[in-house]
C-alpha cells in the first residue's frame, strides 16, 4: 500500500529552560515562608508523584539539600495515589526508576500505603493523608503543574491534585473518584485541599512548570496559603506555552508510546484530542484527528496501559506488554473504565497503518494525511507527510530537518525508528 512520504520536521517553541536549575530551586525556597514554621532537626515529608517530569531528580534532590542544609530531617514519600499497582513496593519503584532512592538523595524513601484520616469537607468527603507524611512535622510537595486529561478548568493538575489524590493513596484516590462523578473533578479536588489544608501539616509546595521543549521553564515555591490562588495563575501561564501537533486537520496519528510515565490519560487527551470517556476531537487544544495508532508503552508505565481506550487501532506487542493488575486498579480507581477498552490490534505496524488507513474516508492512500510522534510530551521533532507541505511552509515556526522519505518497515513489518539529529531523544 502506497502512502505519502514523511519529512521529519522541528517545531521551533520558544526555549524557557532553566539554566541552574539547583540553584533556582534554593533560591525559591529560601524566598518561601517554609522554614519559618520549623525548628531546626524537624522532619520534612517531600511528597514526588509517578509523571515523568524533566530533571526531577536533580529538582528533588536540591530540595533535599535545602531542607539538610537548615539543619531539618527531610525524607521522600510517594504522592500518587493507587499508580504503582497500588502497593507500596511499587511505588517505591516508580520513584527509583527516575533516580529517587535512597543513594542518590541521601535521605529516606518512606512509602506505605497507610494513611490517617483528615475530618469530612462540607460537601462529606473524608479527606486521608499519607500516615509517614502526617506525623511529620510539615509536608511539601514537589508537583508539575499543567492542564489536566479530563476536564477544563482554572485548577487542574498540580500541587492542590497532589494534595487530595496523591497524599490520599489508594483508600482516597477511591472515595475522591466517586464523589467526582457528581460534583465535578475540579470541585472535588478544591474540596479536599481544602481540606488537607485545615490539617495544618501542608507547608507549601515546589511548583514546575515546563515549555513546549518538555523542559523546566520555572519554579515556584508557593506557601500553603497561596496555593490555591497561585496554582490557577501558573496553570493559565503553562496553558499558553503548550505544544500542539501543528496541523488544521489530520487522518492518522501514529504514538510511538503511551504510559502513566508520560500522562496520567497514558497521553496526552489535549494533544490528541481525545476524552479518556470516550468522545473524539472535543478539544479546542488539538487539530481534529480521525485515527489514532498507538506503537507501544513505555517501560516506566510498569505494564500499565491506561490510554489504550482512546487508541482506535494498537500493535500485538502493546497488548503482550499490558500488566492488567495495575490497569484495572487505575482504571476503576479513576472511575474510569473506558481508558483501558482494548480496540483492534494486528501483529505488525504495517498491518495497523494500512487496515486503519482505508477507514478515514479517502480512496487513495497517498492522500491520507499523517503524523508521527514520539509521545504527548516530545512534539518539538516530529514526521508530517509530505502531503501536508503547503501547510507546513506557511507555518514560520517549524523548520524541515529530514526528508521527503518513504515509510519505512524492518524486516518484521514494523515501522523503523524515527529519523533522530543529535538533539532528539531516542528510546
Amino acid at each position: 500500500m502506497k502512502f505519502s512520504r514523511l519529512l521529519l520536521v522541528r517545531q521551533n517553541f520558544p526555549d524557557r529552560g532553566l539554566k541552574d536549575i539547583p540553584g533556582e530551586v534554593q533560591r525559591q525556597l529560601a524566598s518561601a515562608p517554609f522554614a519559618a514554621r520549623l525548628k531546626p532537626g524537624a522532619r520534612v515529608a517531600i511528597g514526588v508523584g509517578s509523571r515523568g517530569i524533566a530533571n526531577i531528580a536533580v529538582i528533588v534532590g536540591s530540595v533535599v539539600r535545602y531542607w539538610q542544609s537548615l539543619g531539618m530531617q527531610p525524607f521522600i514519600f510517594p504522592a500518587m495515589g493507587s499508580h504503582g499497582a497500588a502497593t507500596a513496593e511499587g511505588q517505591a519503584s516508580v520513584l527509583a526508576h527516575y533516580g529517587i532512592h535512597e543513594a542518590a538523595m541521601g535521605c529516606p524513601i518512606l512509602s506505605s500505603l497507610d494513611v490517617a484520616p483528615l475530618g469530612k469537607t462540607p460537601e462529606g468527603i473524608e479527606a486521608f493523608m499519607d500516615r509517614n507524611a502526617y506525623e511529620s512535622d510539615g509536608v511539601m510537595l514537589a508537583s508539575r503543574v499543567k492542564w489536566h486529561t479530563d476536564f477544563v478548568g482554572k485548577l487542574e493538575s498540580g500541587l492542590f491534585k497532589m494534595m487530595a489524590i496523591g497524599l490520599g493513596k489508594f483508600s482516597g484516590a477511591q472515595k475522591y473518584h466517586t464523589f467526582a462523578m457528581k460534583m465535578g473533578l475540579e470541585q472535588m479536588i478544591r474540596s479536599v485541599g481544602r481540606q488537607v489544608l485545615k490539617s495544618g501539616k501542608m507547608l507549601g509546595g515546589l511548583a514546575i512548570l515546563e515549555d513546549a521543549n518538555h523542559d523546566t521553564a520555572r519554579l515556584c515555591a508557593i506557601g500553603a496559603e497561596e496555593m490555591e490562588r497561585r496554582e490557577e495563575e501558573l496553570l493559565a501561564l503553562v496553558k499558553s506555552w503548550m505544544g500542539r501537533i501543528p496541523v488544521k486537520e489530520l487522518d492518522v496519528l501514529v504514538v510511538d508510546e503511551i504510559g502513566k510515565n508520560i500522562s496520567g490519560a497514558g497521553m496526552d487527551s489535549k494533544v490528541v484530542n481525545r476524552s479518556p470517556w470516550g468522545p473524539c476531537n472535543e478539544w479546542d487544544t488539538a487539530p481534529p484527528i480521525a485515527r489514532i495508532f498507538v506503537r507501544g508503552l513505555s517501560p516506566l508505565s510498569y505494564g500499565n496501559a491506561v490510554g489504550i481506550g482512546m487508541a482506535d487501532v494498537i500493535a500485538d506487542r502493546l497488548v503482550d506488554a499490558i500488566d492488567w493488575n495495575p490497569a484495572y486498579i487505575n482504571a476503576l480507581t479513576s472511575c474510569c473504565p473506558a481508558v483501558i477498552r482494548m480496540p483492534m490490534h494486528f501483529p505488525t505496524d504495517r498491518e495497523c497503518l494500512e487496515k486503519i488507513a482505508l477507514t478515514v474516508g479517502k480512496f487513495d492512500t497517498p492522500e491520507v494525511t499523517i503524523a508521527r510522534i514520539r509521545n504527548t510530551l516530545e512534539l518539538g521533532v516530529l514526521e508530517l507527510s509530505e502531503n501536508l507541505l503547503p501547510e507546513i511552509e506557511r507555518n514560520p515556526a517549524i523548520e524541515i530537518l529530514d526528508g521527503p522519505r518513504e515509510i519505512e518497515f524492518d524486516a518484521g513489518g514494523n515501522l523503523t525508528r524515527m529519523p533522530a539529529p543529535s538533539f532528539v531523544s531516542v528510546p
